[in-house]
């Protein structure tokens, strides 16, 4: 009996995943725990999957942004505040898949040793948009403020409430 085939949508998500995996076994290996060597392992995990054909250059690109925005993200809120990233969801991590927290809160980790080891931080606005993907997590909408909850990895759709397509990361105690 023939597979049926994953939707597109589907597709990008198990890939976000998967090179997640990818950046979090990297970075394990790694003895530097800098922006540059994550930046390094989410090249080599876009590599990978073009060259295994899990996805064409221009996803690969895509997802690889993505993946970068997300985890620079939460690894700037855990070096920052010091909180849990539980505080950097807003929501209870209960809600999120084992395996995706797993793999989330590793390569979160190494990414906030290479936050606090990065000497110079530019202080860089975190904008998410529709139709982009993210994982775990809850984004405010710009526009009206509406929040979206993310218990998995997913495409942003357009704000529920007033149909804006632009976000920011809403964090646990913060109005932001």
């Amino acid at each position: 009996m023939a597979s049926i085939p994953p939707s597109n949508g589907e597709k990008l998500v198990h890939a976000y995943n998967r090179m997640m995996e990818r950046v979090k076994d990297a970075l394990k290996q790694t003895e530097k725990n800098t922006m540059e060597a994550l930046r390094y392992n989410i090249d080599l995990a876009k590599e990978k999957a073009v060259e295994l054909g899990e996805l064409s250059r221009e996803e690969a690109v895509r997802i690889g942004d993505y993946l970068r925005r997300d985890l620079e993200d939460a690894g700037e809120y855990l070096a920052d505040s010091g909180a849990e990233l539980g505080s950097w969801l807003h929501f209870d991590v209960e809600l999120v898949e084992d395996r995706l927290w797993e793999v989330f809160t590793a390569a979160a980790d190494q990414t906030k040793l290479a936050y606090l080891d990065l000497a110079q931080r530019a202080q860089r606005a975190s904008e998410y948009h529709t139709g982009e993907l993210t994982t775990v997590g809850t984004l405010r909408c710009s526009a009206c403020g509406e929040l979206l909850h993310f218990h998995g990895t997913s495409h942003i759709p357009p704000c529920p409430k007033c149909h804006a397509t632009r976000f920011t990361r809403k964090r646990k105690g913060s109005g932001s």
